[in-house]
Parts: C-alpha cells; structure tokens; sequence
C-alpha cells in the first residue's frame, strides 16, 4: 500500500499557507545569498593607507634563521611600500637562542663594578636582516636586561602551549633597578643606530616602549611604566631628535582597565610632570594599543568574534579621538589579530582551528577593511595594524600556531596581505544593497545574521582593485554567495579582468597537504607542490570584456569563506 503525500492530511487553507511558506522561504534564502554591489570609479574617498604592510613577532631570533629569512623576504615582496615589522625582547638577556614566547640579544650586562656593557652583535643581525630587504623596524625598547631588574631571578621561562600562560612573567618584566642606567641604555641603543644606519633612515622607524604594561608583561605600577616611558623617550630623542616615538601598547581598550591606562598614559604625556626632566608633558610622536578578537569552540566547531576585535579598535580610536592634543596623532594597532596568543597551538586550545584554513584568510580581510570604516568615522589618523604572525621555526607541519607559514610553505592568510599588497590608488564608495553595517559587526559580530560579503575597492589612473569576501563566524557548511559586481563610469570600451582567489582550491597550501594525507614528513616530491599551492593564485586566466555607457558588469561565486580580488584594467 502506498504512502500518501503528507499535506494530503492538510486542510486546503494549511496546503496553502504552507506552500507560500516555503516559496518565501527559499526566496528569502535566495536574496540572502545575492548581494548586488555597484562602484563608481569616480566616486573616490582619498588614498588608501598601506596598514596592512606591518607584521610581528615574539621571538627575534627566528628573524635571522632559515624559515625566518625566507618569509621576511617574501613580505617584503609583497607590498609597494616598506614593511614594518615589530618583535618583543629586542634588550633580554640570554644567549639568542629562541624558543616559544622567547627570544634574546644580551644587549645590556654589567661587569663585576657594576659598569654597563652594551653588545649590539645580535640586534644588529635582527635590524640588518629587516635593512637588507628594504623593510623597517618597529623598534620595541623592551624587555629588562636581567642585570637592571629589580627582580632578575628567575629569570629565562621556558613555556609551553601545555603550560599556564603567566608562566612567561619572569625577571624580564620587572621595572629597572635604576632608570637612570634603563635611559642611558637607550639613548646608546638609538645613538648606535643612528651610527650604523644613519639618521635619515633611523628617523623612518617607529620606536615604542615595552608591551602590554597593563598585564602582566608589566610588574610595576602604572605610574612606574609613565616612568619607564619617560626616560626611554629622552633617551631616544637625546640620540636622534626627530626620531618618532610612542606607546603605550596596552591590551585591548574594551577592557576598562586597559581603556583607562591609554586615556591615563594620554593625560601623562599632554601636560603630566615628565619624570625624566622634571617639565610637564612627554614626547609622544604615535598612539599604540593592541585589539584581539575572542574565537571559542562549541558543539564541535570553532566560533569567531570578530565583534571583539571591532570593538576594541572602536575604543581605541575613540580614546585617541577625545584627547585634545593628540587625536590628530599617527596611531598603530599594535597587534591586530584574532585573538591573543599566537604560540598557543590547536593541541591545547581548540578554539584556534581556524589558523590553517580559509576561516583566516576571509576573518583578515573583513576585519582589515573594517578599521579603514572605523577610523574614517572617528576621524583618527591610522597608520598601521599590526598582525602578529610570522613563523615557528623548527616545529610540526600546520600545527596550529597563529602563523603566516609552516615550514617555509605559506598558509592561505599571507595570499590576503599580497591581495592587500596590489591595492594602490584611492579608496572608491562601495555600494551593496546587502551590506552589514559596521556598527552591528561590533555589537553582534557575523553569527547571528547573514553571512558578511562586502568589498573594498581602489583606484589609479588605469585599474581599479576589487576585494571581495564571503565571511561567517562559525566555521560551518554554508552556501556561496554571489555577487553581481557593477562597475560605473569607465573611461573606455573595455577592460581586462584578473581574478585572484583564496578558497579550498586556490592559493591553500593546508588543503593540498591534507590531501597527501597529512604527511610530518614532507618528501623532496611534495615539498615544491606544497611550496606552489602556498602562492596567491589566479582564479582563472584574464579575461577581456566590454564596457558599454561606462558599465562593466561581473557575476562572482564566492564559496564560504573566500577572498578575491579583481584586479580590471583598462586603456
């Protein structure tokens, strides 16, 4: 006997209601997944900032080893303008050997009287090898030298992802025994400078005092660290008048503690009594303070929050934004990442299974688009995010750390910074009729809503620069998106259309190791197939297309979690 149909037990009124109900269901869900964007290439909003061109690290050491030179080169490669790279423990004491969360150039002793030693050998290698490629410092002027700390012993951690995290919080962050001797230091760590690189060049950098004092990267007091900024920034500007320096790099300002030591630190240098000379006010030539999302696991998959991270950089700004004296003032994001620890592997903290995969990737490219949206509103002057990647020397292929390669082969998020990488010209106004405005982006992030797909859109005299992305904060199956992409106002009858694409197929280097199932050891065969697919890749080959009444018009399926960029030239 056969089954009836289940709506033929339906009254003809429900029969209807619930065909309409579906009809409008699958409509919805096909409006959802169409998001028309319009660009006029006329319409420009001024030239757009390269902060996408700074990158960071904790461990120094790694800058001149193998994996670290090869990476440092491509960065470099990467961007029309000079890359920026900032690490911690540029002063520690140790023998330059780097493990997790550890890195050392014995730049300070003292010998057996008590008399300063400097030894600039192994700073010079890390500052050489970043001069060498055209890039520039972030001179981070931290940490304490085991013979100034007021509390050197212990003094060398040697932490692990198993290991409580302030298990790193050893005599390297204590306050100097003597801030006479901590300003001296610097002042002959920049005089050096100055010295082996010139003044024109050194001036170029950005110097900063320490990291995160508002944690524990700090053992002292607030007003210790406004101590310890002072004297570092008369040391520096003693040696190199016009050199820039800032702070503080606190932690994230949603935090009340850390939004109150940056609005602090600000009242300190406009018109506070300077420790170091005795007048009011500080030398500060840029702003700095760190912004980290929140990812977590739940019911078996990673969640994202890019809200966090929004919030944090709306905060800082808006810190900035409300001081008198300083809101016109350069800032930097310091570290800009998805969330805070970037030696902390899978193994140990499961909410960090996005890093190998195109999660990253597409999380970077709306968040980066997002601090130009922030800043624009706020009317802050940012110079640069700071994305606190790079490499681990010597460890287990795709382990999980919050990294831009693994074993010299690049993962999916370093093709996003070599889309940024082409982007030149002015910014254009991008139009989409399915936008997520950026103040729901900072309240309830992209897990409650329709998935982010926007753009972010350049122009020169001859090309205009598209990035598209399809981002969520759940790390689920999801549907593509497309996106009916119009162009206005071109000044020719047709253009020349390269796209790039990051996804499951394209420039994903984890997708094809997990195909060859995996493998620790990567043979001589698989080692140059993985090196190719870790390259930013062409979705298809260039194309010519016509232009009619100044209109070009392009229909892109963006699978979950992708990037592309539309690179549209014309004559």
């Amino acid at each position: 006997m056969s089954k009836k149909p289940f709506f033929k037990y339906f009254p003809l009124k429900l029969k209807v209601l619930a065909a309409l109900l579906i009809f409008f269901s699958f409509n919805v869900f096909a409006q959802k997944n169409v998001y028309n964007i319009k660009i006029d290439v006329t319409k420009t909003k001024g030239p757009i900032k390269p902060i996408w061109a700074f990158f960071g690290y904790d461990e120094p050491n790694y800058t001149y080893m193998k994996d670290g030179r090869k990476l440092l080169t491509e960065l470099s490669a990467l961007s029309p303008v000079p890359v920026y790279v900032r690490a911690h423990n540029m002063l520690t004491t140790g023998n330059g050997e780097a493990h997790l969360k550890w890195g050392s150039t014995n730049a300070y002793t003292e010998d057996a009287s008590g008399n300063p030693v400097y030894n600039w050998r192994i700073a010079d290698s890390i500052f050489d090898t970043y001069i060498k490629r055209g890039m520039k410092p972030i001179a981070e002027i931290g940490f304490m030298p085991e013979a100034l700390s007021v509390k050197p012993q212990p003094y060398e951690h040697h932490w692990t992802p198993a290991a409580k995290y302030n298990d790193i919080y050893t005599g390297w962050a204590y306050p100097p025994k003597d801030y006479q001797k901590w300003g001296e230091l610097v002042y002959q760590w920049v005089k050096h400078c100055v010295e082996r690189y010139g003044k024109k060049e050194v001036e170029s950098w950005w110097w900063e005092v320490w990291n995160e004092p508002d944690i524990g990267y700090w053992q002292g007091t607030r007003e210790e660290y406004f101590q310890l900024y002072d004297f570092a920034a008369a040391g520096v500007k003693r040696a190199c008048q016009n050199a820039r320096i800032g702070g503080p790099t606190t932690t994230s300002p949603r935090g009340e503690k850390a939004n109150n030591f940056l609005t602090a630190f600000l009242q300190h240098c406009a018109g506070g009594t300077n420790y170091a000379t005795g007048q009011k006010g500080s030398p500060l030539d840029y702003v700095s303070f760190h912004a980290k999302g929140s990812p977590e696991f739940i019911k078996g998959h990673v969640r994202m929050n890019m809200a966090v991270q929004l919030t944090d950089i709306y905060k800082g700004f808006e810190a900035v934004a409300s001081s008198p004296k300083f809101k016109n003032l350069s800032i930097i994001i310091g570290e800009c990442d998805p969330e805070g620890c970037a030696a902390c592997s899978v193994n140990f903290n499961p909410q960090n299974a996005y890093r190998n995969g195109t999660m990253y990737s597409s999380y970077t490219a709306a968040c980066y688009a997002r601090i130009y949206d922030i800043a624009e509103k706020l009317g802050v002057n940012i110079e640069g995010a700071v994305s606190w990647s790079f490499e681990f020397e010597n460890q287990p292929w795709f382990a999980g750390f919050r990294d831009l390669a693994t074993n010299s082969v690049d993962k999916p998020v370093l093709n996003v910074f070599r889309m940024f990488g082409q982007m030149k010209g002015k910014k254009l106004v991008v139009e989409n009729d399915n936008a997520l405005p950026v103040e729901q982006l900072r309240t309830k992030g992209v897990h409650d809503s329709i998935a982010d797909v926007n753009a972010l859109a350049t122009v020169t005299d001859k090309t205009a620069y598209i990035l598209l992305w399809n981002y969520y904060d759940d790390d689920t199956l999801a549907p593509s998106a497309d996106v009916q992409l119009l162009l206005k106002n071109l000044p020719s009858k047709s253009v020349t259309v390269s796209q790039y694409r990051i996804d499951d197929e394209h420039s994903n280097s984890y997708t094809i190791w997990k195909k060859m199932g995996s493998p620790q050891q990567v043979s001589k065969e698989q080692y140059p197939i993985l090196e190719r697919s870790g390259k930013l890749q062409l979705f298809q080959k260039p194309v010519t297309s016509s232009v009619t009444n100044g209109l070009f018009t392009a229909n892109v399926k963006l699978p979950h979690h992708s990037v592309s960029l539309l690179k549209i030239t014309w004559k």
